[in-house]
C-alpha cells in the first residue's frame, strides 16, 4: 500500500480533490492597450514573472510579443491562431497593430495576482521598494480616466527602461539585464513565503491530486471516480486596467 508521505505533498488522509483549472493555471481574456508609445508602436507595459510561465492564445486582430532574455531580443508576430509561451525571467511586451486580443494562460494561479511581475521601470524606480509600488500600483479608487492615466503612465515608463536595455542587450552588454534580474528578486522576495503558500492549495495541490489518482488506479480502486466537481465562471471583473491591456478575470482559484 502506498504511504502518503510517498506522495510528492502531503494531504489529510482522504483523496485530494482539486477544483480549479487543469493544473492549476489562470486563465483571463485581454484586449491589448493601442496607446502609441514613444518607440511608434502600440501596446502594453513590458515586464517579468519571477516564478510563473505564461501563454497566449490570439483569438482576434494582428500584433506581436517582444520578449528579451539572457539569449537576446525577439519579436514573434501574433495573429488568430496563434499560440505562444514564454518561462519566468522572460521580460515581455504585446504590441498592438490592430484590434488584438488574446487568452492569456497563467502558471500557477494566483501568484501573478500576488505581485509575482516587475515591470521594466527605469533602474531608479528599482532601487527602492517604496517608490517602485508608488510607480507601478494604479490607484485603488480612481476613476475610468484617472485610472487610464495612471496605467499609461506607467507603461512609458517601463517602455523606456525596457528600451535601454534592450539596446545594451544588442550592443553586447549584458550587464544592465543581469542588474534588472537582481532589482527584481530584490523587490519581491518579502513576498515568497506567502507565494508558496498560494502554490501548495493551488498547482503544487493539482498535482498532488493526480498522484493520488494513480495511486488508486494502481491499485485497481475505481472509488476515486466517485469523488468530482464541475464548475462554471463568468468573468469576476471586466475591463479591469492590466499591465498589458484590459482584462476580464475570472475567479478560479
Amino acid at each position: 500500500m502506498v504511504q502518503h508521505e510517498e506522495l510528492p505533498f502531503p494531504f489529510s488522509g482522504q483523496l485530494p480533490l482539486y477544483e480549479g483549472l487543469p493544473g492549476g493555471i489562470g486563465v483571463s481574456r485581454l484586449r491589448v492597450y493601442d496607446w502609441l508609445a514613444t518607440d511608434g508602436r502600440r501596446g502594453g507595459t513590458p515586464h517579468l514573472h519571477l516564478t510563473c510561465s505564461e501563454g497566449y492564445a490570439v483569438t482576434g486582430g494582428s500584433g506581436a510579443v517582444q520578449t528579451l532574455t539572457a539569449d537576446g531580443f525577439r519579436e514573434t508576430p501574433l495573429s488568430p491562431g496563434s499560440l505562444m509561451w514564454f518561462t519566468p525571467g522572460t521580460i515581455h511586451r504585446l504590441v498592438n497593430d490592430g484590434g488584438l486580443t488574446v487568452n492569456v494562460l497563467m502558471q500557477n494561479c494566483g501568484l501573478p495576482e500576488a505581485g509575482d511581475a516587475v515591470l521594466t521601470l527605469p533602474p531608479q524606480l528599482l532601487a527602492d521598494p517604496g517608490t517602485y509600488r508608488a510607480t507601478a500600483t494604479l490607484p485603488a479608487d480612481g476613476g475610468e480616466a484617472e485610472l487610464a492615466a495612471a496605467a499609461r503612465r506607467r507603461r512609458d515608463l517601463a517602455v523606456e527602461g525596457f528600451t535601454e536595455l534592450r539596446a545594451a542587450s544588442e550592443a553586447g552588454d549584458p550587464e544592465p539585464l543581469a542588474a534588472f534580474h537582481r532589482a527584481a528578486v530584490a523587490l519581491v522576495r518579502p513576498l515568497a513565503a506567502r507565494w508558496r503558500e498560494r502554490w501548495q492549495t493551488g498547482a503544487a495541490a493539482a498535482a498532488a491530486a493526480t498522484g493520488a489518482q494513480l495511486d488508486r488506479l494502481a491499485r485497481g480502486d475505481a472509488d476515486y471516480l466517485a469523488h468530482t466537481a464541475v464548475r462554471a465562471e463568468q468573468p469576476a471583473a471586466r475591463g479591469r486596467f492590466g499591465m498589458c491591456g484590459r482584462l476580464d478575470v475570472y475567479d478560479v482559484a
